[in-house]
Parts: C-alpha cells; sequence; structure tokens
C-alpha cells in the first residue's frame, strides 16, 4: 500500500519545497551584505547555506562575528519590506498538490518568519487550502525540533495567523 492512500494530512516545509524563493533569498543577502560594505555571495554559496533559518545563513555569508546581528537586521528589514520578488511554486507541482489536496489537510511549517510565511503562502499558495501555515515564531519551538511539526497538527495551538 502507497504511503500517502492512508494519509489524513501532509505537512510541507515552504522555501525549498513548495516554493522557489532561492533567488529572493539570495538577492536580500547580497543586499544587506551590501548596505554594511561586504562582499556578495554567490547563488550557489547560498543555495548551500540556506534551510536552517536566517541567522544561520548570516553567520555563515558574513567574515566575522561582528557582522551577524547588523547584517541579519537589515536582511530581515529588507525581506520584510519585499517578501516575493521571484519566488514561485515549483514547475510541476501544481498537478501533484491538486492530486495530494482532495479529503487531506494541507499544512505548511517553515523557519522563515511567521508573517513572511503567511504572506507568501497567501500569493504563491491561495489555488490550495492550507489548514495551517505556520513559520517561525519566538515562543514556540522550530525545525527540526518535532515539537513544531507536532503542534502544527493542532491548529487551536498552532493558528495560522
Amino acid at each position: 500500500m502507497a504511503p500517502l492512500v492512508d494519509a489524513r494530512g501532509v505537512i510541507f516545509d515552504l522555501d525549498g519545497t513548495l516554493v522557489d524563493s532561492l533567488d529572493d533569498i539570495a538577492a536580500h543577502l547580497n543586499g544587506a551584505l551590501a548596505d554594511r560594505g561586504l562582499p556578495e555571495r554567490t547563488r550557489d554559496e547560498v543555495r548551500a547555506w540556506v534551510g536552517h533559518g536566517a541567522e544561520q545563513l548570516i553567520v555563515r555569508a558574513v567574515p566575522n562575528a561582528d557582522e551577524v546581528a547588523p547584517v541579519l537586521a537589515r536582511f530581515r528589514a529588507r525581506y520584510r519590506d519585499r517578501p516575493m520578488i521571484a519566488t514561485r511554486v515549483y514547475d510541476g507541482l501544481g498537478p501533484v498538490l491538486d492530486a495530494i489536496a482532495p479529503g487531506r489537510a494541507l499544512a505548511v511549517l517553515s523557519n522563515k518568519p511567521h508573517e513572511l510565511t503567511v504572506a507568501i503562502a497567501e500569493q504563491v499558495l491561495a489555488r490550495w487550502r492550507f489548514a495551517v501555515v505556520s513559520g517561525q515564531r519566538p515562543e514556540r519551538p522550530h525545525k527540526p525540533d518535532p515539537g513544531a511539526a507536532l503542534r502544527a497538527l493542532d491548529p487551536t495551538e498552532f493558528p495560522t495567523t
């Protein structure tokens, strides 16, 4: 029996799973680095560093620890001001979600800040009904902590807005 046949719900990551946001992440990182007079990073470098949250991305991108806080603040401000430049649903994913969605609860769980996760999901994933859209919040566990996924299973505990 195929594992998805009996699944009542599916939790997806956002960046790199449902949406291709690498160019936006790289643009905001490089803008924040340039604001501080630091060298830009390549798309390949950024691709290798994403997946563990913005702070870890910045730690890897800056030459010294003294630059982490100011570059992180600029990166977050830039992303907040313009969360979507080139972000899009991956090619071919629409029909897959169309096939998975009927009869199942869908959820998004991201390490991207909650308000950005919701804004991006509202813009590019509106075609599908996601029961839960949750991003990183200071008072909540975040991936890879399994508590994040467990809380996402309970929409009253981890609401979408």
